[in-house]
C-alpha cells in the first residue's frame, strides 16, 4: 500500500469537492437545514389544546373546572359556546380538539356526593393527540375529585388520614419531558447516515458517468488505495458535520449535552467511516448518480429514520421488525447519542453500541475494498 497514492487520491477528491458546489451543499448546508427543519417543525409535545367549553350549570363549582383547564398549560379555552349543536361544525372546523360539556345539574350532584358526569368530545382524527389529551384532562379530574373529597372531610369535621400509598415520582434525565431533547440527538444519527452515505456514493458514480473511472484503472492504484483516498476528505466534511449538528442542537435548541465531545468525535469517526463505506458500496453497483441516491434512500435513509428509535420506539414495533432493527447501525449511535447528550455517560457504558458501530466499519471497508480490488484488477 503506497501512502503517496492514497495521499494523491485525496487530494484529487478535495480538488473536485471544492470545484462541485452541489457536494459541498450536501455536506454543510443539508445538515444545517435539516436540523433547523426538524428541530422546530418535529415536535411530539402537546400543549394549548384548543378547547371548546358548553357550561349548562354556571355555577362555582362548574366554574372551578373550567378554571383548572383553563391554569394548565395543555388546555386553551377558545370559545364558549351554548348549545349542542355548535359543536360538531366547530371540530369540523377543527377550531378546537376537545369540548367540555358540563350538563346543568352539575353542581348539584357534586353537592350531594354522587356522580356527577361531564362529556368530553374529541376530535379523534388526530389519535395521538386524543390520547394524550385524555390522559391530561383524567389528571385535571382526578385533582378536582380530590379537592372535592377533602372539602367535604374538613366540613365533616373529621381529620385526613395518611395516604397509604404516596407516589413520588422524578423523572431523570430529561426532567421537563421535552421532545426536543431526544429528537436532535437522534436527528444526529439519520444526518449522518443518509449525507456520508450519499456523499461517497455519488463520487464513484460520478467517475462513472464522466469517463474518469476508466483512467483510475489503468494507473498502479490497488483497491485498498482508492477506497482510502476516497474515504479521508469525507471523514473531514462528517466531522464537521457532526460538529454543526452538536453546536446547532446546543446553541439553537438549548437540548443539554452532559457527556464527553471527545468520547462523540471518536464514536462519530467510526460510524462514518462504516457510512461512508456503504455509500463506496452503492456506488460500486449503481450505473449512475440518479440510481445510486435512491439506493442511499432505499438502504440508509429509510431504516435509519424509520428503524432506528429516533421517534418511533423499537418497543412498539411487531416482534419480525424489531429484530430487523438489530441490524441498523443507526439504532446504536442513537442510543450512542442520547446517552453522550442527555445522561452523560462514557464508553464504559457504551461499549456494546460501540463494537457493534465498529464490527459494521470493518465489514463494509473491506467489501467495499474486495468489491473495487476486483474492479481494478
Amino acid at each position: 500500500m503506497s501512502i503517496r497514492r492514497i495521499r494523491a487520491m485525496a487530494k484529487k477528491e478535495i480538488i473536485l469537492v471544492r470545484r462541485d458546489i452541489r457536494v459541498l451543499i450536501a455536506a454543510i448546508f443539508m445538515p444545517m437545514m435539516l436540523i433547523l427543519l426538524f428541530g422546530y417543525a418535529l415536535s411530539l409535545d402537546v400543549d394549548n389544546i384548543p378547547t371548546l367549553v358548553l357550561d349548562l350549570d354556571q355555577t362555582p363549582a362548574s366554574r372551578d373546572l373550567v378554571r383548572r383547564l383553563a391554569d394548565s398549560r395543555y388546555f386553551t379555552i377558545v370559545r364558549h359556546i351554548h348549545r349542542q349543536a355548535e359543536i360538531e361544525p366547530a371540530l369540523a372546523r377543527r377550531e378546537a380538539l376537545m369540548t367540555l360539556v358540563i350538563p346543568a345539574d352539575f353542581s348539584a350532584r357534586v353537592s350531594k356526593g354522587v356522580e356527577a358526569p361531564v362529556q368530553v368530545i374529541f376530535d379523534g382524527t388526530d389519535s395521538n393527540t386524543t390520547t394524550i389529551a385524555s390522559g391530561y384532562f383524567t389528571g385535571i379530574a382526578n385533582r378536582f375529585n380530590l379537592s372535592r373529597q377533602m372539602a367535604r372531610i374538613r366540613k365533616a369535621g373529621l381529620r385526613l388520614s395518611a395516604r397509604p400509598l404516596d407516589p413520588r415520582i422524578r423523572v431523570w434525565f430529561n426532567p421537563e419531558l421535552k421532545s426536543r431533547n431526544f429528537i436532535i440527538p437522534g436527528l444526529s444519527a439519520v444526518i449522518m447516515m443518509v449525507i456520508c452515505a450519499l456523499m461517497t456514493a455519488l463520487t464513484i458514480s460520478r467517475e462513472k458517468e464522466t469517463g474518469t473511472m476508466e483512467q483510475l484503472v489503468s494507473t498502479p492504484i490497488t483497491g485498498s488505495e482508492l477506497v482510502l483516498g476516497k474515504l479521508l476528505p469525507y471523514l473531514g466534511l462528517g466531522l464537521i458535520e457532526i460538529t454543526l449538528v452538536v453546536v446547532a442542537g446546543v446553541l439553537i435548541f438549548g437540548v443539554p449535552f452532559r457527556g464527553s465531545y471527545l468520547n462523540l468525535l471518536l464514536v462519530s469517526l467510526i460510524f462514518m467511516a462504516g457510512t461512508l463505506s456503504w455509500g463506496l458500496l452503492i456506488s460500486a453497483v449503481a450505473r449512475n448518480q440518479m440510481e445510486a441516491s435512491q439506493m442511499v434512500i432505499l438502504s440508509a435513509f429509510l431504516p435509519s429514520f424509520l428503524l432506528s428509535g429516533f421517534i418511533y420506539p423499537i418497543e412498539n414495533m411487531p416482534l419480525a421488525l424489531q429484530v430487523v432493527t438489530y441490524i441498523v447501525p443507526a439504532r446504536y449511535f442513537v442510543e450512542i447519542a442520547k446517552g453522550l447528550f442527555l445522561k452523560g455517560v462514557g464508553l464504559d457504558v457504551l461499549w456494546p453500541q460501540v463494537l457493534f458501530l465498529a464490527a459494521y466499519g470493518f465489514v463494509t471497508l473491506n467489501l467495499a475494498r474486495k468489491l473495487f480490488s476486483k474492479r481494478i484488477a
